[in-house]
């Protein structure tokens, strides 16, 4: 694709990209707006008194109409204020940053070998396609895919935590420290990287037997290639491209979607920070929270498309 081609294609993509982050906002207030329950009355203690209730709402500011509710909280978004926690008086930024933390830190370290054993397992099945190790790869990949993140968190932490005391059940004691506690990382990290592992492995290996099928890879072969360019040189960056999307959902899910994991290893990251919010019913840590997750979203995705438009321009044709 030529040069202005390649621009129109990134301005298409930045332009969806601003719009779903203003529907993101926008969907986000609607909804917790429509949430059950009041900040006030939780406040207010088990026998709340409607006077009581009253005054709180109006120093909240929750008497105030929606709409100017949503103008204040939206304006300050592009500035990083995402408001003040009802219950705390805290910043919700400062939830966001402490949280942040731990999460990311889970997030790379399962990056760091999803990558190598997604791509590796790919690879080996499918150079290996039809015979015994493909069929054992899939074979297993499979059946831990269907395994939930909860119950083999469960099953791990009852073998290894349990009975063979070998590693903490969880990271109680060890605050947002977690680098300092690597024991306490290794169950979570292998809960979190079981799923991604097995679907990135079966995406390349679909990628790769595709690819090694295709009229140019036959040419290759004809014209005496070795085995080895044409696996890694022209098979493997076609595979490549539904794989990069596919990492992008994973890091997604890593930053915003661990909820399970962490309530499971009581873990102070982002998803147990969303869950004490939800049961306190602060709605501006909520809001905070999934502005964040969802401009993360539109983020991530943006940049997997400019890189599979990159490794396959021909897809980009038809964006």
């Amino acid at each position: 694709m030529t040069t202005s081609g390649l621009r129109s294609f990134v301005a298409r993509r930045l332009i969806l990209g601003a719009v779903q982050t203003a529907a993101v906002v926008l969907l986000v207030f609607a909804l917790t707006e429509s949430l059950p329950g009041d900040a006030a009355v939780a406040l207010a203690g088990d026998q709340p008194d409607p006077a009581r209730i009253a005054a709180i709402r109006e120093s909240m500011h929750l008497d105030r109409p929606a709409y100017e509710r949503f103008a204040d909280w939206a304006s300050g978004l592009p500035h990083g204020d995402f408001g003040t926690s009802l219950t705390s008086g805290r910043p919700v930024s400062r939830y966001i940053t402490d949280g942040f933390g731990p999460t990311l830190l889970l997030a790379s370290l399962t990056l760091t070998l999803l990558i190598p054993l997604g791509l590796g397992l790919g690879v080996l099945a499918a150079r290996h396609e039809g015979r015994l190790v493909d069929r054992l790869v899939s074979s297993v990949t499979l059946a831990v895919y269907a395994v939930p993140e909860f119950a083999l968190g469960v099953l791990l932490v009852t073998v290894f935590a349990l009975k063979l005391a070998w590693l903490p059940p969880t990271a109680v004691g060890y605050g947002t420290d977690l680098t300092g506690h690597p024991a306490a990382l290794v169950l979570p990290v292998l809960v979190l990287l079981s799923r991604p592992v097995c679907s990135l492995s079966r995406l390349v290996r679909a990628g790769m037997v595709d690819a090694l099928a295709a009229p140019y890879t036959v040419h290759a072969r004809r014209y005496g290639v070795p085995g080895a360019r044409v696996h890694y040189t022209h098979a493997l960056p076609n595979a490549l491209a539904p794989a990069v999307q596919q990492l992008a959902r994973t890091v997604d899910w890593l930053l915003c979607g661990v909820i399970v994991v962490e309530a499971l290893f009581v873990i102070p990251g982002l998803g147990t920070v969303l869950l004490n919010a939800v049961a306190e019913r602060d709605v501006p840590v909520v809001q905070g929270l999934a502005v964040v997750f969802g401009a993360l979203t539109v983020v991530l995705n943006l940049g997997a498309d400019l890189v599979a438009h990159r490794l396959t321009p021909r897809a980009g044709v038809a964006a």
